[in-house]
C-alpha cells in the first residue's frame, strides 16, 4: 500500500480511508514545512500553518479532484493558509538552501575565502529579504520546492508562461539588489 502514488493515497483518503492522510504527511510535511518557513520566518506559526494544511486537506477532501498533481493541491491550500494567516507581508531571510546559490558565488578553503563566502552570502539574504513577497513566493516554489511551471501555474492560477517570466523577472529583481547590496 505504500508504494501508490500521491494521487491514489488522496483518492483513498476522499474515499474515507482516513489513515493513509498519515501517508501523505510523512512524505510533505517537511517541503510544505520549508515553503511556509521561507515565507514566515516564523517557526512556530510554520508548524502551526503545516498542520492547517493538512487539517483542510481532510475537511475539503471532497473537493479534491485529482486532475493535477496532489502536490499543487497541497500547496494552492497552502497559500490559503498563509493568506488567512497573515503571514506573507513580513520580510524573510532564507537560510536552508539558499547556501546552494551562495557556494557559486566563491570559491576556496583559506580563512579568507570562507570570511568572504560567508559575508557574501549574509548578502544574498538580505537581497532575498528585500525582494516582493510574489518575488520569494515564485523563487520559493520554482527553485527550492523544486516545482515544475504547470504546477506553479495551477497553484497561482495563472498560465505557464507568466510563471517562466515572473520566475525570470524574480531572479533578475534578486541578482540587482545583490549587486547593488555588494557595492555598499
Amino acid at each position: 500500500m505504500i508504494d501508490l502514488n500521491d494521487e491514489q493515497l488522496m483518492q483513498l483518503v476522499k474515499a474515507g480511508d482516513l489513515d493513509k492522510m498519515s501517508l501523505l504527511f510523512k512524505r510533505h510535511c517537511r517541503s510544505l514545512y520549508g515553503f511556509l518557513y521561507h515565507m514566515t520566518h516564523d517557526r512556530v506559526a510554520s508548524e502551526d500553518m503545516v498542520q492547517n494544511v493538512f487539517y483542510r486537506m481532510l475537511k475539503y477532501r471532497s473537493s479534491y479532484v485529482g486532475t493535477g498533481t496532489f502536490q499543487t493541491w497541497m500547496f494552492h491550500i497552502a497559500r490559503n493558509v498563509l493568506k488567512d494567516n497573515g503571514k506573507r507581508r513580513h520580510p524573510v531571510p532564507w537560510s536552508d538552501k539558499m547556501e546552494g546559490l551562495a557556494e557559486n558565488l566563491t570559491d576556496g578553503n583559506t580563512a579568507d575565502q570562507q570570511l568572504e563566502k560567508k559575508h557574501d552570502q549574509q548578502q544574498l539574504y538580505r537581497a532575498v529579504e528585500l525582494l516582493k513577497v510574489q518575488d520569494r513566493e515564485i523563487l520559493t516554489l520554482s527553485k527550492f520546492q523544486e516545482l515544475k511551471y504547470h504546477q506553479i501555474a495551477q497553484i497561482l492560477n495563472i498560465s505557464e508562461g507568466s510563471v517562466k517570466v515572473r520566475v525570470h523577472r524574480a531572479l533578475n529583481e534578486l541578482k540587482n539588489i545583490y549587486q547593488k547590496n555588494k557595492l555598499l
